[in-house]
């Protein structure tokens, strides 16, 4: 899994970090997060191609989260997209799709399939499933788990060599999950593969308040994407806009035994934002704050 971290900003795009975007790339497809007005260009900016993208998930109708669907779904066109896009958010969505397939006296030539997720919703793509959570932010605001499909279990040489199986084509067919024929025995791949193994998880929280379902839904998961708007000397504000601070973030990442977590959605009063890592590393270590084009790679837990 590759993640491209294309708008770690707030509410207002600064010189230094756009609106909220971020990229995912999983198995066989490109997954979209949000797309603040921009991120065509942010795209542009870096070594993914917005041409790639097959689903877009959207978390909640605030302007630094979606308005980037027009310039987006219009650089596609221009760019000579065939390929359907989908796109998924809260309830509303369906008016900003509308909007965006209406507005700039243009001929889409490409299909765009759309629909209105409510919390615990599902969508399936290669390989992977995208879950909605409720969020506690503006109404209908969503949160989204991204979870890969379990893999196969690891494969056991010595088992299969105590089976009388020799290394060689018999070897490989097992590992692929083939059966073999040996001594008019059926060896099946169950008796030399371990139990399968999980996928990657991706919790992304979009803008919240600390959120029990969230922490629930994201339980164990490899990497938590969680938004931070300011800092804790300035938690009562972030609060009664329904925001996280850096602190409460990493709270969240310690509930719900996150492997890593990164912020985002830092508010533009920051232009040093050593005191929202530090206020979260005391609380969790294995935190990060991203700038924008930065891209991590996930790798699979043995």
């Amino acid at each position: 899994m590759e993640i491209l971290f294309l708008g770690t900003g707030g509410s207002i795009p600064t010189p230094e970090r756009n609106t909220s975007a971020m990229a995912v790339r999983t198995g066989q497809e490109m997954v979209l997060f949000d797309c603040g007005e921009g991120t065509q260009r942010q795209f542009m900016r870096s070594s993914f191609s917005f041409m790639k993208i097959d689903k877009i998930f959207i978390t909640h109708l605030h302007g630094d989260h979606f308005l980037g669907l027009l310039g987006l779904v219009q650089s596609m066109n221009f760019s000579g997209r065939a390929q359907p896009l989908e796109i998924y958010g809260p309830k509303g969505i369906k008016d900003v799709i509308e909007a965006t397939i209406m507005l700039g006296s243009y001929d889409l030539a490409f299909d765009i399939f759309w629909r209105e997720l409510r919390p615990k919703d599902e969508v399936e793509g290669e390989g992977y499933k995208v879950a909605a959570v409720e969020a506690l932010h503006i109404p209908n605001s969503l949160s989204y788990i991204l979870k890969e499909d379990e893999r196969m279990g690891r494969f056991d040489p010595i088992k299969a060599k105590e089976l009388g199986v020799n290394e060689g084509p018999a070897f490989s067919r097992l590992q692929k999950g083939g059966s073999i024929i040996l001594d008019d025995r059926i060896i099946s791949p169950e008796d030399v593969i371990g139990p399968a193994r999980p996928g990657l998880k991706l919790a992304y929280s979009g803008d919240t308040l600390p959120n029990d379902m969230f922490v629930k839904a994201a339980m164990k998961c490899d990497v938590m994407v969680h938004e931070a708007t300011t800092d804790s000397e300035l938690k009562d504000k972030a609060n009664r806009y329904r925001h996280s601070t850096a602190r409460q973030a990493a709270e969240v990442a310690v509930k719900a035994e996150a492997i890593s977590l990164y912020l985002v959605h830092v508010s533009g009063r920051y232009s040093d934002t050593s005191s929202l890592l530090r206020e979260a590393k005391e609380v969790f270590p294995n935190t990060f704050l991203p700038n924008d084009l930065d891209i991590v790679k996930v790798h699979q837990r043995e």
